[in-house]
């Protein structure tokens, strides 16, 4: 208990800071990669949407799954004060409000990876929408 009650931060921290900079990695690729398509290079409808659609999963799982992690970082802070609570023997208020309090912060560091990618997330779909029906056009004429 001791070990997950040292590292349970630095492990729900750092796995939220790796997804959230892995999200915008994939975000800023995707956003270089529309500024420069030809969508009248590709011939086939199939195609294009693979190329275009490529990462949008990685983004949209790490917007679905973040606020997951957060609840787990906040499930085993709780666990962890009421565990140390039960070794003293003791109830303290202080001790039960600042063990909540760190244990929630675990909640909203993975609401704030969340938001952002599924914002991304579908201004990106809307991109790629625009974009399919740009290669349509091109290729109805």
């Amino acid at each position: 208990m001791e070990l997950l009650k040292d590292y349970l931060d630095y492990a729900v921290v750092g796995l939220l800071g790796f997804m959230s900079f892995l999200m915008l990695s994939l975000v800023i690729e995707r956003y270089l990669y529309f500024s420069r398509i030809d969508v009248r290079s590709f011939t086939d409808q199939d195609e294009l949407e693979v190329d275009l659609t490529r990462n949008l999963t990685t983004i949209a799982t790490i917007g679905s799954n973040a606020p997951y992690v957060g609840l787990l970082g906040t499930v085993l802070g709780i666990l962890i004060s009421f565990f140390d609570m039960g070794q003293a023997g003791t109830i303290e208020t202080a001790t039960i409000m600042l063990g909540l309090a760190l244990a929630l912060k675990a909640t909203a560091l993975g609401l704030v990876v969340a938001i952002p990618s599924i914002v991304f997330y579908n201004a990106l779909l809307r991109r790629v929408e625009i974009l399919k029906v740009r290669w349509k056009r091109s290729h109805a004429s």
